[in-house]
Order: C-alpha cells, then sequence, then structure tokens
C-alpha cells in the first residue's frame, strides 16, 4: 500500500467579545469553504504550513490571508492528529488560540464567507472544528484561574464592572460584583486612572487600567 501523504496544516481559534441576546458573549470567526470537502460549511481560519515558515508565522498569515485580523495575543494550543479527520489527505493541524479587542475584531475582512459566531451557538462545523473549539473555550476558562488574560479583551481604560462582564462571558455564569471587585484589586494588577466613564447616568463608574497587559503580548 503506498504510504498516504501528510500535509501541515496550522489554524487558529481566535475569541472576542460581542452583543448576543443583549449580553456582551464569547465569539470567534469562521471562514466558510468555497470549495471540497465540506463545501459551504464553516470552518476555523487556517492552512497549510509552508516549508519556509514558523508555525507562528504561518498562524499570523493564515490569519491575515482569510481575515485581516493580527491578534496582539496568539499562543499554540494543541496539535491535532487522528488519522481520519474528515480530509481526503492526510492532515496534521498545529492549533493556536489568540483574543482580540472590540476594536481589533471591528477590522475583520468584510467577506460574505467570513462571519463572526457566538462559541455556544456555533453552526455545523468542517472537520473536527468543533472538537478544536470545545478544547480552546476549555483552556481559556482554564486560564482564567490563574492569569490575567481576560485584560487581553478590554481596551486601554476599563470599569471593573467590564472587566466582570468579560468574565461572566467566557464562565457562563454571574458573578457576585463585590467579592469580583475585591477579588481583582487584591491581584494588584489594575490601576485606577483617576478617570471616570462618560456618557452615564447617575455615578459614573472609575476607570482603570491593567498593569500585567505586557505579559499578554507573547
Amino acid at each position: 500500500m503506498p504510504e498516504q501523504p501528510v500535509t501541515v496544516a496550522v489554524s487558529t481559534v481566535i475569541f472576542g467579545l460581542r452583543e448576543h441576546d443583549g449580553e456582551q458573549a464569547l465569539h470567534l470567526p469562521l471562514v466558510q469553504r468555497v470549495r471540497e470537502p465540506h463545501l459551504g460549511r464553516w470552518a476555523l481560519p487556517g492552512g497549510p504550513l509552508r516549508a519556509d515558515e514558523s508555525l507562528r508565522d504561518a498562524a499570523r498569515r493564515n490569519l491575515a490571508d482569510t481575515t485581516g485580523l493580527n491578534p496582539a495575543h496568539l499562543e499554540q494550543l494543541y496539535t491535532f492528529g487522528a488519522v481520519d479527520r474528515g480530509a481526503a489527505d492526510r492532515v496534521v493541524s498545529v492549533v493556536y488560540w489568540a483574543l482580540v479587542r472590540t476594536e481589533e475584531a471591528a477590522l475583520t475582512r468584510d467577506d460574505p464567507h467570513v462571519a463572526w459566531y457566538p462559541a455556544h451557538a456555533l453552526p455545523p462545523l468542517a472537520f473536527d472544528h468543533e472538537e478544536i473549539v470545545g478544547w480552546a473555550v476549555k483552556r481559556l476558562k482554564a486560564k482564567l484561574e490563574y492569569t490575567h488574560l481576560s485584560h487581553a479583551l478590554l481596551p486601554d481604560e476599563f470599569t471593573l464592572g467590564q472587566l466582570r462582564e468579560v468574565h461572566e462571558a467566557i464562565l457562563g455564569r454571574r458573578l457576585d460584583p463585590a467579592n469580583f471587585r475585591r477579588r481583582v484589586e487584591a491581584t494588584g494588577t489594575v490601576a485606577p486612572t483617576g478617570a471616570h466613564q462618560a456618557g452615564v447616568r447617575h455615578r459614573p463608574p472609575a476607570l482603570y487600567r491593567s498593569t500585567a497587559r505586557e505579559e499578554l503580548l507573547t
């Protein structure tokens, strides 16, 4: 039996926050396939690895080519290499995951074959991409417990209420505002800017900045 050719591909799960049913919810961009296999199905942005590029460079190139995005936060998730992953040839996929702020997500290419979907309400996906998204969501939730990656989804200045909304969107549950505030302030990873949020009724909330953002830009 002749050896089956093996292709190495690089794909990325990109997370951002968008409104869904009146609340902030975790979303990710998908690319609609324009050829077989899985013609018409939605898939994670990605493509084959070139011989002259690193895995990280391939992830960034494929993201730029398919979605127009260039996330500041990008890290490797896992390698998926089951023998039968729904393609004619053997494909081993090295998967990255990324976080983008709202203003970064707004730079997504204007293309009918690129669309953002809520992570909890995805359309049928090509290949094993539903499993891959599941792995990425689990990793995101786990890292929320011992890192400050939630800051990577926020603008330079934010309220503690907005930070809490990020955690709620990722965890999928409500958090007590007072307990959350005490926990965040105890970490020393946010600092008051001295300014307050404009354009709100009643007492405007204080604005903060992240003191841990640099560690996320890797």
